[in-house]
This record gives C-alpha cells, structure tokens and sequence, in this order.
C-alpha cells in the first residue's frame, strides 16, 4: 500500500534553514506528481509546492516563493522541501502527498517550529 513519510522537521530560528524529506513506497513514485502541504495550528491544510512526475513543473504557494524549492529524486523514491530564510508563520505540520486513482494519499507530517 502507498506508504510516505516525511522527515527533518525541527525547531528553527527565524532567518535559519530546514530540510523536509519524504520517503514513498508502495506506488511508482516517478509516475506522479507529488506535493507538500501544511497546517498551521488552529487553520486549515494549504498547499505549499508541487512537482511533476519528471520535475519538469513546480509550483508554490505565493506566501513561499522564492523562499522554499521543492525537489525529488525519482532514482531514490524521495521527495525533498529546502526552506530558507524561515518564518514564524511558516510553524506547521508539513505532510506529503500523493493523488493516486483519485485518492490523496497522506504522510503522517513532520512539525517544524520557527521562534527565537
């Protein structure tokens, strides 16, 4: 069964860097787009970025460009997030995701915790 899970949360200072990871199984993993989300507490999920299958197409949401790139490596079933240049306001669960035969697919998230 489709399994992925998100690694390298952390706590962070504000200006400081981290690195998300997600390892997929169970599904092709270079056969579909993938995406990160997160929520905040208290608010609803967002979609932070998304990648195609080969990594020809990236997109982000407005509060994160040009701070954060999203990345995988098809050869190594693995989904990345570099964030850069944190925020308070980037504080939340980040989970991993996967739409696949119409059904999202959910890691079980990696907390990160930006404050001084």
């Amino acid at each position: 069964q489709v399994q992925l899970v998100e690694s390298g949360g952390g706590l962070v200072q504000p200006g400081g860097s981290l690195r998300l990871s997600c390892g997929a199984s169970g599904f092709t993993f270079s056969s579909y787009a993938m995406s990160w989300y997160r929520q905040a507490p208290g608010k609803e999920r967002e979609l932070v970025a998304s990648i195609s299958s080969l990594s020809v197409t990236t997109t982000y949401a407005d509060s994160v460009k040009g701070r954060f790139t999203i990345s995988r490596d098809n050869a190594k079933n693995t989904l990345y997030l570099q964030m850069n240049s944190l925020k308070p306001e980037d504080t939340a669960v980040y989970y991993c995701n996967v739409r696949k035969g119409g059904i999202n697919y959910w890691g079980k998230g990696t907390l990160v915790t930006v404050s001084s």
